[in-house]
């Protein structure tokens, strides 16, 4: 479980964030001033990225918060096989199997190059070179 602690108020959305143990995406974040008494509050807002789940959380803009290190590859595609499709990694020769995102589903063909991210343990296959 590779991650870093940052401070909320340097989150920008675009960038990556663990929220309930789900590396996320962060789409939206709203920060409120300060009162007479408080500190002031971040409203960060994301969608996982392996599972589209939409998450937020509200936390004082000086707390620390996890965000994951991603790990962005390059793959070959070797074979269709159904909903899935086996990638060899560019880089390590390793071959292994993922699922076709719905978006991917008409660009995939065999011996094309495609990227793939590497976060937390999962693995997902984004875009299509080409």
């Amino acid at each position: 479980m590779s991650k870093k602690v940052v401070e909320v108020k340097t989150l920008k959305v675009g960038k990556y964030v663990i929220l309930g143990d789900e590396a996320s995406k962060i789409t939206h974040i709203q920060t409120s001033s300060p009162g007479k008494h408080g500190a002031a509050k971040a409203r960060v807002e994301a969608v996982g990225v392996f599972d589209n789940q939409k998450r937020s959380i509200v936390k004082p803009v000086d707390a620390k918060i996890d965000i994951p290190i991603i790990d962005k590859r390059a793959a070959q595609v070797l074979a269709l096989m159904g909903s899935d499709v086996q990638l060899m990694d560019l880089e390590t020769y390793e071959t292994f199997e993922l699922p076709i995102p719905e978006d991917l589903k008409d660009k995939l063909v065999e011996g094309v190059e495609a990227d793939y991210i590497v976060a937390m343990g999962n693995m997902k296959l984004m875009r299509v070179k080409g």
